[in-house]
């Protein structure tokens, strides 16, 4: 993100300098609407950058919550996995220990 803010900082100091050019100098016209016309295209991108920069924090923020909402699934399914794995070693325990009674009946 430093490198974008870096970037971001460099096109608005050359946007400030281009701006601040004087009209003063005896440079000739075609000259000026080059300058011009590389200013508007680095504003124009400098809006295309921010625009996608913002689409992709969006996105990021949308992940980010998917990838929760998913973990805290994923850890309900365990915890329901643990919960019926015990049970059914309860019923294990219990069905042993009826067999032992039947046997102990049956001799």
């Amino acid at each position: 993100m430093s490198n974008f803010k870096k970037k971001e900082q460099n096109l608005n100091q050359l946007i400030d300098r281009l701006n601040s050019i004087s009209l003063s100098y005896s440079q000739p016209s075609y000259e000026l609407e080059k300058i011009k016309t590389e200013k508007n295209q680095l504003a124009n991108q400098k809006k295309t950058i921010e625009k996608k920069n913002e689409e992709l924090v969006r996105e990021h923020k949308f992940l980010k919550e998917k990838i929760k909402n998913l973990q805290l699934e994923l850890s309900k399914k365990s915890e329901l996995e643990d919960k019926f794995n015990q049970d059914i070693e309860e019923l294990s325990q219990e069905t042993e220990s009826l067999v032992n009674e039947i046997d102990k009946w049956q001799m």
